[in-house]
């Protein structure tokens, strides 16, 4: 067996640009609590400190902590969250009798001890996050055991931010267990015994001969191995770990966890029922802080891009694969959550009805709905660089300095000459707006009114060059 070169266990890693971490000397317990602190007040977010965070020892540490951080390596405004479902959600929907049979099985997911009607409530709410997170991506099919995920993220975050946490881990690192067959699924599973074989030679021909194959990994890595451990903390840990890094990540601990397995594996019967047996069955007294090393190492020394080149892999494109360094850098542009909280309190959002829209002045709430909601259409809608104007018409009467519906600390620097109004990053989706070469943001009045001070009707363009 290759021994890999270990590396010194310790606290802290480096984040490398191939979404991988290479380890440093580490901190305490405090130390790291405020290296997280500052890190989320930093702006822009402190992605990489996260990140490094996330995957050394002991993770996250609290739930506190993973409220906070979760959403921001994963991109999701905590002030622009989706509504709570309704009524609606489950009318009509073709995956609601298999979701509503996985979810009652689910009581083994929810800590010991919590009151059945408390867990009662829960399990409604998990309905609901499945089905609004399928309704609104009709490209997505359920699977069973995305609901180990989904009920991972409801006990930690809530309903509300679990649907966006789904949301966006559904378009992303589990995209690929989403397709309408499993053929996506196989080839994520068809990179374990590569890494084995690189690792291990006699392991490798071992399980060859046991023709055991990967199934008996299926459940670990399209639950996040939320499915197979008894210990919530133990599951907590592991999903820190794989939100921070590269998709497969949980496929390369999987080998991991077969390697650490090697001498109980050689000892069993080379017969595909036993040692199937012996796989499926994960040990709960695990060592999961090595093996989360261990997995980093394997992914330094063996990443996909080696292991894709073997021809059982290349006949294939992975979706999370294939957009996961686009998904990495849309994370790097993060406003802190204090300045979100302003912005939005400023904006009128619409995300809390009831809350941040109070907070504003008259009717402004209803003004952002129809001004910036507006203007993120237009935006997304646009050719970025076909050289044709987008245009957009904003709806009067406004009152006030049409500079308070907008974020003016993020403008886009005009080259022409038209008046400015500001343009939040936000809405551009993640593109850079450091120096764009052809974006020209301005507002050009088609009536005689003012642009800074203006309450008749009139009729306002945004042109995009």
């Amino acid at each position: 067996m290759k021994r890999l070169k270990r590396k010194k266990q310790n606290g802290g890693v480096v984040v490398n640009g191939n979404g991988s971490f290479t380890r440093e000397p580490g901190c305490g317990r405090k130390q790291k609590l405020a290296e997280i602190h500052q890190a989320l007040i930093s702006d822009p977010v402190d992605i990489e400190t996260l990140r490094r965070a996330a995957v050394s020892k002991g993770g996250l540490l609290t739930d506190e902590l993973r409220r906070k951080v979760w959403p921001k390596l994963l991109n999701i405004n905590i002030y622009d969250l989706p509504h709570k479902p309704g009524r609606d959600v489950r009318e009509n929907h073709k995956d609601y009798n298999q979701v509503v049979l996985d979810v009652r099985r689910s009581m083994k997911r929810f800590p010991k001890g919590m009151p059945a009607t408390e867990r009662a409530v829960l399990q409604e709410q998990l309905i609901d996050i499945i089905l609004k997170v399928l309704k609104r991506n009709t490209q997505l099919h359920y699977y069973q055991g995305y609901h180990d995920v989904a009920v991972t993220l409801l006990l930690v975050v809530g309903e509300r931010m679990a649907i966006a946490l789904l949301d966006t881990l559904s378009n992303y690192h589990l995209r690929d267990f989403m397709d309408p067959t499993m053929d996506s699924t196989k080839h994520i599973l068809n990179y374990l015994m590569p890494i084995l074989e690189q690792v291990d030679l006699e392991l490798h021909d071992f399980m060859i001969r046991a023709e055991v194959g990967t199934i008996f990994a299926l459940s670990w890595l399209i639950t996040w191995y939320g499915h197979v451990l008894s210990e919530f903390k133990h599951t907590l840990r592991l999903y820190d770990f794989f939100l921070a890094s590269h998709p497969l990540m949980p496929i390369y601990l999987a080998a991991t966890i077969v390697l650490h397995r090697e001498k109980e594996v050689k000892q069993t019967e080379c017969d595909m029922a036993m040692v199937h047996h012996l796989l499926s069955r994960i040990p709960q007294d695990l060592p999961y802080e090595l093996l989360i090393g261990r997995a980093q190492d394997l992914f330094e020394k063996y990443p996909p891009s080696l292991l894709a080149k073997r021809a059982a892999l290349q006949s294939r494109k992975s979706l999370s694969i294939s957009t996961f360094q686009a998904f990495q850098l849309s994370t790097l542009h993060q406003r802190p959550d204090s300045v979100l909280q302003r912005l939005t309190k400023a904006q009128g959002s619409t995300t809390s009805r009831h809350g941040l829209e109070a907070a504003l002045p008259g009717d402004r709430g209803q003004l952002w709905r129809r001004g910036n909601r507006m203007v993120k259409m237009a935006v997304w809608g646009c050719p970025r660089h076909s050289g044709q104007p987008c245009s957009l018409w904003l709806r009067p009467p406004w009152t006030g300095d049409l500079r308070h519906y907008f974020n003016c600390s993020d403008v886009v620097k005009p080259v022409c000459s038209s008046p400015l109004v500001g343009l939040s990053s936000s809405l551009f989706h993640g593109h850079s707006l450091g120096h764009p070469p052809q974006t020209c943001g301005s507002l050009n009045p088609t009536s005689k009114h003012s642009l800074n001070h203006y309450s008749s009707p009139g009729s306002y363009s945004l042109f995009l060059h």
